[in-house]
């Protein structure tokens, strides 16, 4: 029997693309005609602060994009950022079955700003699996700060050992793994597979 109760998950890079990513900003700015060096300055240093949940989309689009007049609308270019997802259905359909099997608790624990995290869980319809959210925006604690871990911890009533946590950059799997969390980097799904079952969450 697999000691493990809980998985700990990451949105983006696990169970969908990454929300608001290099990709995905090099795009708009070729779309929409943006300065590359400004724009990207304007987000780094802006971003954190998005994502810790104490700036509306819009507010963080006024210090980004719309600093100056632009020939197009807030409205045009947001649509255009929630348009850059997609979904990794095998990942979805693995945790799914998961939880059902093993009776998981199932929590996402990611940095994402408050807009973009709402539409991707309506959207790909989230809910139905995910049990709760540990949200960078809803809690104000950004990975890598070991806080938002100790969150979900906390929340989810579940000691470190008892977890899973799939997430696709190795500095957060670090630092959960400097907590006792069972940490797997997410390189693809029959990898993930692989590690999960090794730690008794078989198929």
């Amino acid at each position: 029997m697999s000691k493990i109760n809980s998985l700990f998950l990451d949105i983006g890079g696990v169970l969908l693309t990454n929300g608001w990513d290099r990709n995905s900003r090099k795009q708009a700015m070729d779309k929409f005609q943006l300065d590359p060096v400004e724009t990207e300055e304007r987000h780094h240093l802006t971003f954190d602060t998005y994502e810790e949940g104490k700036l509306t989309l819009d507010e963080y689009l006024s210090r980004v994009v719309f600093y100056t007049d632009r020939k197009f609308t807030k409205q045009q270019f947001k649509e255009f950022m929630l348009s850059q997802s997609a979904p990794f259905p095998e990942m979805i359909e693995l945790i799914v079955a998961l939880k059902a099997k093993y009776q998981l608790k199932i929590a996402i624990v990611n940095n994402e700003g408050r807009e973009l995290n709402e539409h991707r869980i309506r959207h790909y319809n989230l809910n139905r699996f995910v049990d709760f959210y540990i949200s960078s925006c809803f809690v104000h604690f950004r990975k890598p700060d070991a806080d938002i871990y100790k969150i979900a911890l906390d929340i989810a009533q579940v000691k470190p050992e008892e977890v899973i946590y799939l997430e696709d950059r190795q500095m957060f799997v670090d630092v959960a793994l400097g907590l006792g969390l069972n940490a797997i980097c997410h390189k693809h799904y029959e990898s993930t597979r692989e590690q999960l079952a090794a730690h008794g969450l078989v198929l």
